[in-house]
C-alpha cells in the first residue's frame, strides 16, 4: 500500500478495529460534529493530534483534510501506509482522492464480508487453485447456509449476530440506499425508487433487461439506466457480462445482474424465513448470488481483478460463471438440489466441447453436503466448501 491508503468495506459497516491494522493503527471516526469541526477548522492541529499510522475513518465527512494528508505523505514519502483512509461515500471519497492523493494513495475496494472471511479461512484457495485437491472445509453444516445467507456480510451483522436483523437491514436501505444514494442522483419520487430497488432485486441472476424494467415500472429509460449506473458505482450491485472471444461483444451483449449482499437481496424480496428462502421462488436465484459473490469477494479482497463471465449459447445451453483461471476459463454451474446427478452437468460439458483446451474442470454447486465426479472433469462441491 502506498504511503496514503483508502478503502471502503461496502457502506455502513465500519472499520473493524480487532484486525491486523487495528492492532497497528490508532482510529480515528470523522462522523461525530464535534470531530468533524476540529478537523475542519484546524486542520493542522488535527493531524498533529492524530499522528500516523492512524486511521481516519468516514474520511469524506471532513474532505478538506485531504490537502494536508498530501502534505504530511510528501514530507515522508519513504513511509507507507500511514494514513488508512475509509468512507461508505466512495463517490465523493473517490473524487476528492484523485484530485489531492492522485499517484500517493492505493485504493481498495472491500464488498461486504465473504462467507470465507467470517469463518476464518479468507486466505484459502478457491477449488480450482488448490494444487493437490480442495480439502473438505470446517464450514457451516447445510441447515446453516440459509440463515446465513439471509443475515448476509455487513460487518455490523456478522459481528453482532443478535441484532435485529429486519430492523437493522430496513434501517440500511433508508439511511443509505434511500437517502445516500438518492441524493447522489437527487432521486426526487423515493416511492418510485423504493419499487425500482425491489423489482431490481427480484431480477438478481437474471439478464437485465433495463427496456423491460422501465416499461414494467412505468419510468424513462434514462431515469433506470441512471440508477442501475449509481447502484453499480456504489457497488450495491455487479453487472456480469457474457463471455464471448471478441471483446467487443462481451461489452454490448445483455448483462446479468447481481445484488452484492445476498441479507439485502432476501431483505428487499420480503424473504425472512431460511425455509422459505430456500423453497420459495427465490430460491435459486440466492444461491446462484451467493456463489458468485463468494468467488468475486474472495478475488477483490485480495487485491485481485476479477475476470468472471456466464456462458449462453443461441440455443439456451448456459454455465452460470466462467471464471478465468491461470489461462484458462473453470465453468462453475449452481444447482438449488442438494442431490447432485449427471444431467446436472450438461451445460458444463457442452462449454468444454466448444472451447476445447481453454476449458479447465468444471463444478456444479449445490447445498448439500455430497462430493463427487459428475462426469469426466466435472465435479459436484457442496457451497459450505467453496
Amino acid at each position: 500500500m502506498g504511503p496514503g491508503g483508502q478503502g471502503q468495506r461496502g457502506t455502513p459497516g465500519k472499520v473493524r478495529r480487532g484486525g491486523a491494522v487495528g492492532r497497528t493503527h490508532r482510529y480515528v471516526s470523522l462522523e461525530p460534529p464535534d470531530i468533524r469541526a476540529a478537523a475542519a477548522s484546524d486542520p493542522r492541529g488535527f493531524l498533529d493530534a492524530h499522528v500516523p499510522p492512524v486511521i481516519l475513518d468516514e474520511v469524506h465527512c471532513a474532505p478538506d483534510l485531504l490537502p494536508f494528508i498530501k502534505e504530511r505523505v510528501d514530507a515522508r514519502r519513504a513511509a507507507t501506509g500511514q494514513y488508512l483512509l475509509t468512507g461508505s461515500q466512495n463517490l465523493l471519497l473517490l473524487e476528492r482522492v484523485t484530485e489531492s492523493l492522485a499517484g500517493r494513495a492505493a485504493i481498495l475496494r472491500l464488498l461486504p464480508l465473504s462467507q470465507r472471511e467470517t469463518t476464518g479461512r479468507a486466505a484459502g484457495p478457491l477449488p480450482w487453485e488448490a494444487a493437490a485437491g480442495h480439502p473438505r472445509s470446517l464450514r457451516p453444516s447445510p441447515q446453516n447456509v440459509w440463515p446465513t445467507l439471509l443475515s448476509g456480510g455487513y460487518p455490523e451483522i456478522v459481528a453482532h449476530p443478535g441484532r435485529d436483523l429486519y430492523l437493522w437491514q430496513t434501517s440500511y436501505v433508508q439511511t443509505y440506499l434511500e437517502r445516500d444514494v438518492r441524493a447522489l442522483r437527487q432521486v426526487g419520487d423515493l416511492t418510485q425508487f423504493q419499487s425500482f430497488l425491489r423489482a431490481l432485486a427480484v431480477r438478481s441472476a437474471q439478464l437485465l433487461n433495463m427496456a423491460g424494467l422501465a416499461r414494467d415500472l412505468g419510468l424513462a429509460l434514462n431515469t433506470v439506466k441512471s440508477w442501475i449506473s449509481i447502484l453499480e458505482t456504489t457497488h450495491q450491485i455487479v453487472l456480469l457480462r457474457p463471455y464471448f472471444a471478441n471483446l467487443t461483444k462481451r461489452l454490448v451483449k445483455t448483462p446479468k445482474v447481481y445484488f452484492t449482499d445476498t441479507g439485502l437481496l432476501g431483505h428487499l424480496v420480503g424473504l425472512r424465513d431460511p425455509v422459505h428462502a430456500a423453497q420459495g421462488p427465490m430460491g435459486g436465484a440466492i444461491l446462484e448470488t451467493a456463489v458468485f459473490l463468494e468467488i468475486l469477494k474472495t478475488m477483490v479482497h485480495r487485491g485481485e481483478e476479477p475476470r468472471i463471465y456466464f456462458w449462453r449459447t443461441a440455443t439456451g445451453t448456459e454455465v452460470d460463471f466462467l471464471v478465468e483461471h491461470e489461462g484458462r476459463l473453470v465453468p462453475v454451474e449452481v444447482k438449488l438440489s442438494a442431490t447432485p446427478m449427471p444431467g446436472m452437468a450438461d451445460g458444463i460439458r457442452a462449454f468444454q466441447r466448444d472451447l476445447g483446451r481453454r476449458a479447465g474442470p468444471g463444478y456444479v454447486i449445490h447445498p448439500g453436503t455430497v462430493r463427487g465426479p459428475l462426469a469426466p472433469a466435472v465435479q459436484s462441491l457442496p457451497f459450505a466448501e467453496l
